[in-house]
């Protein structure tokens, strides 16, 4: 089971205007990665879509790069992780080495051990959670 982020953690980051690289964002409307990016987006977050096969081409209004490693030291808050669990660890450490504040995997997406990496590096840590339901939950 993952363990439980604090719901002011989660608060925070969904009520914070922040920038959030989501890893596996698609280019369909249709797909949860997408929806979510946008819900993020209208909600005051600046989006990057990172999703090698989309690379260059422009989501919601932002152009796609390829990998996490491409973005500047600093230059993102939140690295948002719709991949398989298999392949979430490697985009977490990007994101430590990035200098993000916090990494969120999505429903299902759940490696205690990239998380520990994480949390040792004093990234916030939220696993096997979806943005859209913790605003509805919390009330945001």
């Amino acid at each position: 089971m993952a363990t439980a982020a604090p719901d002011e953690t989660i608060r925070s980051l969904l009520t914070t205007n922040l920038t959030w690289a989501v890893v596996g964002c698609s280019p369909s409307p249709q797909r949860d990665s997408h929806r979510i990016a946008d819900l993020l987006r209208r909600r005051g977050n600046r989006i990057v879509p990172v999703n090698p096969h989309a690379a260059g081409a422009e989501i919601l209004g932002e152009r796609c790069v390829a990998s996490v490693s491409e973005l500047a030291e600093g230059t993102v808050d939140v690295v948002d992780i719709f991949r398989r669990a298999d392949a979430a660890g490697a985009h977490v450490d990007e994101a430590i080495a990035i200098g993000a504040r916090a990494v969120w995997m999505q429903l299902g997406v759940i490696d205690e051990d990239a998380a520990e990496r994480a949390r040792t590096a004093g990234l916030d840590v939220i696993m096997d959670r979806c943005p859209a339901i913790e605003v509805r939950r919390l009330g945001l």
